[in-house]
């Protein structure tokens, strides 16, 4: 008798352990495919926002140990938001097929790359120092290939989502590099 019970207790046991996988196995399949719907309702422009989000984050990483390109400032006050950009040499808005050149983007504090705008005089200030730092990080005859013409881009969703994928990929292999060299 009580070996026919152990072997009903075991049983009992092994059903409900397969019940609790089928469980969240399903639920797991359940928000796949509801990141599947999500992604197929995003718009051209949504994938653009989070390609340049790995992007942006990526050149805080790669810079992480670098001064502001502009003002060489080490350690700025803390804004809203943190406090550093990835600052665009040339601006996303006026040059957008340099969105994602990785020559035309460094690290940036807060109030050269977002407050500068908003006074002319200091925006002058800020670009022409940032000139100057970029040509002496990467030299003028590449500095005078960011400001030539460039054909422009039209990325499709897919070129987007390599994007966005590619920069997320370069963020994990940086986080391991900093960490091995703390170590």
């Amino acid at each position: 008798y009580e070996i026919a019970m152990a072997a009903v207790m075991k049983k009992r046991e092994q059903a409900a352990a397969k019940a609790k996988r089928d469980a969240v196995e399903q639920a797991k399949q359940k928000r796949r495919d509801l990141r599947e719907r999500k992604a197929q309702l995003k718009s051209r422009n949504d994938w653009v926002k989070e390609a340049q989000a790995e992007f942006n984050k990526f050149i805080r990483l790669r810079d992480a140990s670098e001064p502001c390109i502009s003002c060489g400032e080490i350690n700025p006050p803390m804004l809203h938001g943190g406090q550093w950009d990835c600052g665009h040499y040339l601006s996303v808005g006026s040059h957008p097929e340099l969105r994602f050149e990785e020559l035309n983007a460094y690290k940036q504090c807060k109030s050269c790359n977002g407050g500068a705008g908003r006074y002319a005089g200091k925006n002058r200030t800020v670009s022409q120092q940032y000139r100057e730092n970029l040509i002496q990080k990467i030299g003028v005859s590449l500095v005078e290939w960011l400001e030539g013409p460039h054909d422009a881009k039209h990325y499709t969703i897919d070129q987007l989502k390599e994007i966005k994928a590619h920069f997320k990929a370069r963020q994990k292999e940086l986080i391991t590099i900093q960490e091995n060299t703390a170590c």
